[in-house]
């Protein structure tokens, strides 16, 4: 058993004991209320299931086993000359609650290495497909052409006992990560370069080597962006979409495959991982209708302002939980400010910050007019030269590989059960309201 599974195995362990006795004690507590308005609204704000590996603060923003992204960025290790974090420290930390060290995250740095190479009945499927399907179908496809290989599924048909579940489930997500990279690189460069493909180098780490795959850039800057990319998309608590269906369709017993290629479904939606592309697209389309990349703050104002009375919102601006600056923009702003100097784009992203927010207070309906993480990914990536924004979601894709994938760990070795909540219709809605009038 190697160094990071004995670590969980230990962890988990205790950790199911430890809630057995809580449940036994304090299981008919009562911990949240619903209502009506969450039914209707999507179960915004319910409390409804455990999710280990983070926690998301409607001010602080999202912390990984109590870690901000500020923390991160100076506590997790990192490759040589580079400021930025190895995304599998991250992941390291978000399985077992550590802060691994430099030797450990070399461990696993190889062992991705040793899992990552894809079978060749993923790259003909994909090569079977149209050249201009949509890359997030490509990559839940090339997840679900792994699938054949799954460890879980293997197991349980052998009759694999409950408290192994876990293991397979381990086996099966970290060669399912160390693949991602080169299945990512794979679509993009049939996508949109011919076909033409670049081998992996083994003597990058996991975030540089994708990096490199790619081919948009052999700047190391861009190699330190993509590191940071990884390790700020990783996980958002579990009640968004992506990290939901994940962890539903894995308490089904799928395997992860089948798991992660439902989130990534999820993923591709237009109100949650398809934003990024509609911000940068948002703000090219400015660009384009005022006839300059170095717009006055009045002229985006005005150009705002459209957007508004036209009914539509502005990408990039608001998030269901958050109420403060997405610390994921932040350490974004914070990369460009150190490393891109002069870039029209990045310039438009920030006078954003300081005219959007106003504008939206003043609507007097928008509890947060702060941005997102969207709303400053898509103008790094273009500065490096990565301007085919239907790609951005896969991007995302691989990173939230990691917060799910190890989230789903935990839920088997947990046990948790079939998620199965109980819907209501809109009739037994009204007669709950008509009994609930009478008795009041």
């Amino acid at each position: 058993m190697d160094a990071l599974k004995q670590k969980f195995a230990e962890k988990a362990a205790a950790l199911f004991q430890e809630n057995r006795a809580m449940l036994k004690e304090h299981g008919d507590k009562i911990i949240d209320q619903v209502a009506i308005r969450q039914l209707y609204g999507g179960m915004r704000g319910m409390k409804s299931m455990i999710w280990e590996t983070s926690e998301l603060d409607a001010y602080e923003g999202i912390r990984f086993r109590g870690y901000s992204i500020r923390e991160l960025r100076k506590l997790l290790p990192k490759a040589p000359n580079c400021k930025e974090p190895l995304p599998e420290g991250l992941f390291w930390l978000m399985l077992v609650g550590e802060i691994p060290s430099q030797e450990e995250v070399n461990w696993l740095t190889a062992e991705w290495k040793k899992r990552g190479e894809l079978p060749a009945r993923t790259t003909a499927m994909l090569d079977a497909m149209p050249a201009d399907t949509h890359p997030m179908t490509q990559l839940s496809m090339g997840i679900l052409s792994l699938q054949n290989d799954s460890v879980f599924a293997k197991r349980y048909e052998e009759g694999m006992p409950k408290n192994e579940y876990w293991d397979a489930y381990y086996e099966d997500s970290m060669n399912l990560i160390a693949k991602l990279p080169r299945l990512a690189a794979y679509i993009y460069r049939r996508t949109f370069h011919n076909n033409e493909h670049i081998a992996a180098d083994p003597s990058l780490d996991w975030g540089a080597n994708f990096a490199h795959m790619l081919g948009i850039s052999e700047h190391d800057d861009f190699k330190s962006l993509m590191r940071l990319y990884l390790t700020i998309h990783a996980d958002h608590e579990g009640g968004n979409a992506s990290a939901h269906s994940t962890h539903l369709v894995g308490s089904t017993l799928s395997d992860p495959y089948y798991s992660l290629s439902g989130g990534m479904n999820a993923l591709a939606g237009p109100l949650h991982g398809l934003a990024n592309q509609e911000v940068i697209k948002w703000i090219l389309e400015m660009v384009e209708e005022l006839g300059t990349d170095t717009p006055t703050n009045e002229q985006i104002t005005e150009y705002i302002n459209q957007t508004l009375e036209a009914g539509k919102v502005i990408p990039g601006y608001g998030h269901a939980v958050l109420r403060q600056p997405d610390p994921r923009y932040i350490a974004q702003r914070h990369f460009a400010e150190e490393y891109i100097k002069d870039d029209a784009i990045v310039s438009i992203v920030w006078k954003l910050f300081t005219i959007v927010p106003p504008i939206l207070q003043d609507l007097g309906k928008v509890k947060n007019p702060w941005p997102n993480v969207d709303a400053h990914s898509g103008a790094l990536l273009m500065h490096y030269g990565l301007k085919e924004f239907s790609f951005y979601t896969v991007l995302f894709g691989v990173s939230r590989a990691m917060g799910v994938l190890a989230a789903g760990v935990w839920s088997r070795a947990l046990g948790m059960p079939l998620e199965r909540p109980k819907s209501m219709t809109s009739k037994a809605i009204k007669e709950f309201l008509k009994k609930s009038t009478v008795e009041g």
